[in-house]
C-alpha cells in the first residue's frame, strides 16, 4: 500500500446543513455580446443572491462569507478578490476570506464554511466561487475588459501546479493519460475497451447536459451524436475514435478534457437547528461527513491514493456505507476520473465501471448515475466554481427540482472533488429526515 499519513476526523460539534444554492449559467462570456463585459462582481453577486433567495433569507442573515477563485491573479488582477465583490452580494462590512485550491476550491469551500458553523461561531455562512476560466483579465485594464484564454496559455499555466525546482513532472495529476492507464492496467482492459469507455463517457456527458439551462453544451446540436450524423457516421463511437476526435496522449482524446468556461456558484450553510427554527422554504440537506487528503504533484497516481484516503475518512466520520449512496458527482476535468473514483468510493464494484458506462447505467436515466449535469466536459469547467455547481445540481436533484432529474429522487449523495495536484475532498450529504 502506498504510504499516506492518515487522519481520523471527528464529527461536527453540531449539525450543519445546506439551506440554499445558486449558480450562473456556465458560459464563454466573450463570445456573446450580452455577457461580454461581465465582471467577477456580477457573477459572484448573481450566484450569492440567488442562493439567499433560494434559502429564503437576506444578506443581513449571512454572518460571514468565503470567496473562492482557482487562479485569482491570472483571472482577475485582484490581490484581495474577496473584498472586490462584497458590495455585489450585500456583504458590506462582513468579514470574509479568499481561498484558492485550484479545481478543488468549490469542495473545500464547503469544508471551510461547515467548520465555522459547526464550531458555533456563526449560524449562517455563505461560500461562493467565481472563475473566468475562458476570459483573462488584462493587466492595466479595467476588470470588465478581458481577452480570450487560449488552450495553449491554459496548458502553460499548469506549470504553476507543481514545484518546478524539485517536483518530478512524471505521472502527476496534470498528465492526461495516467488515470486511464491506471484503470486499464488494474482491470486488464485492452486498447479498444479503454478507448470505447473513455469515448462513451464523453458521449454520455453531452447527452446528460442537453436541456440543462445552466450547462454550456445544452442543446442537441452540441451532442456527439449530432456531430457524428453530420459527419456521415452511423455509429457515434466510430466517429469518436476517428481523427475528428484526436488523441492528446497515448490514451486520452480531446473529448475527455474539460470545456473551460466562465461562471460562479454559491452555497449557504447553516446550523441545522437554526434552519428548522426559522422554518425555511426547503428541507435542510445535512452535511454528514467530509474527508480530505492532499499530495504534492511529485507523488505518482496522487489522485488514486488521495481519493482512497478522502473516501475512507468521509465514510468513517459519517457512518454511511457505499451501498447507501444514490448519486455521485466526480470532478472529471480528465474524464477517466469517473471510472477510478466510482470504484474507489465503492459506488460501483471494482472492474465494473467501464461496463456500466458502455451500458448507459451511469447516465442521468441509469441506475447508477454519475454527473447528471454533464460534468466538466459538458456542463463546463469554471475551475473554482465547478465544485459548488455540483452541489447546486445535487441539491436540486435531492429536492426533485433538477432540470434533468435522475430516475429516483436521491436521499444520499457523494461528491468527490479533486484539483491542482494537491487536494482531494469527499463530501457526503443527505436530506434531513422530518
Amino acid at each position: 500500500m502506498y504510504f499516506i499519513n492518515q487522519t481520523n476526523p471527528g464529527k461536527f460539534a453540531r449539525s450543519v446543513s445546506i439551506i440554499g444554492v445558486g449558480c450562473t449559467p456556465f458560459m464563454e462570456t466573450l463570445k456573446n455580446p450580452e455577457t461580454e463585459g461581465l465582471t467577477e462582481g456580477d457573477l459572484f453577486g448573481y450566484a450569492a443572491l440567488s442562493a439567499m433567495e433560494d434559502a429564503g433569507i437576506t444578506p443581513k442573515d449571512v454572518e460571514f462569507y468565503y470567496h473562492g477563485c482557482a487562479s485569482p491573479l491570472n483571472g482577475s488582477n485582484y490581490l484581495t478578490p474577496n473584498m472586490q465583490v462584497a458590495e455585489w452580494a450585500g456583504m458590506r462590512g462582513r468579514a470574509s476570506v479568499h481561498h484558492s485550491e485550484a479545481c478543488c476550491t468549490g469542495y473545500l469551500a464547503i469544508d471551510e464554511a461547515c467548520k465555522d458553523v459547526a464550531s458555533g461561531k456563526y449560524n449562517v455562512v455563505l461560500t461562493a466561487a467565481v472563475e473566468f476560466g475562458d476570459a483573462l483579465a488584462i493587466q492595466g485594464k479595467p476588470a470588465h475588459i478581458r481577452e480570450s484564454f487560449s488552450f495553449e496559455a491554459f496548458q502553460r499555466s499548469t506549470e504553476w501546479l507543481t514545484d518546478n525546482a524539485y517536483s518530478r513532472h512524471l505521472l502527476c495529476n496534470i498528465g492526461h493519460d495516467y488515470g486511464a492507464m491506471w484503470y486499464q492496467e488494474q482491470n486488464g482492459l485492452d486498447t479498444k475497451q479503454i478507448d470505447d469507455a473513455l469515448c462513451m463517457l464523453a458521449v454520455n456527458a453531452r447527452r446528460n447536459a442537453v436541456g440543462n439551462p445552466l450547462a454550456i453544451d445544452n442543446t442537441e446540436e452540441t451532442t456527439y451524436d449530432y456531430a457524428a450524423k453530420k459527419a456521415g457516421y452511423d455509429d457515434v463511437l466510430e466517429y469518436m475514435e476517428s481523427p475528428n476526435n484526436p488523441k492528446v496522449g497515448g490514451i486520452m482524446r480531446i473529448s475527455g478534457l474539460e470545456h473551460k468556461c466562465d461562471g460562479a456558484a454559491a452555497v449557504i450553510v447553516a446550523a441545522t437547528d437554526w434552519a428548522i427554527e426559522h422554518n425555511l422554504p426547503h428541507t435542510p440537506i445535512e452535511i454528514l461527513g467530509i474527508g480530505n487528503c492532499a499530495l504534492e504533484a511529485n507523488n505518482p497516481y496522487l489522485e488514486i491514493y488521495g481519493t482512497m484516503e478522502a473516501s475512507r475518512q468521509a465514510y468513517q466520520v459519517s457512518g454511511v456505507k457505499p451501498e447507501e449512496i444514490d448519486l455521485m458527482y466526480v470532478n472529471d476535468f480528465i474524464i477517466s476520473s469517473q471510472l477510478n473514483a466510482a470504484e474507489i468510493c465503492g459506488y460501483i464494484p471494482k472492474g465494473e465501471a467501464w461496463k456500466y458506462v458502455m451500458e448507459g447505467r451511469t447516465n442521468v436515466d441509469g441506475d447508477k448515475p454519475i454527473n447528471p449535469n454533464g460534468g466538466r466536459t459538458a456542463f463546463g469547467h469554471a475551475h473554482a466554481a465547478s465544485g459548488l455547481a455540483d452541489f447546486y445540481d445535487a441539491v436540486k436533484q435531492m429536492r426533485g427540482e433538477a432540470p434533468k432529474p435522475i430516475k429516483k429522487v436521491p436521499k444520499t449523495v457523494l461528491l468527490r472533488g479533486f484539483g491542482g495536484g494537491q487536494n482531494l475532498c469527499n463530501i457526503i450529504i443527505r436530506t434531513k429526515e422530518d
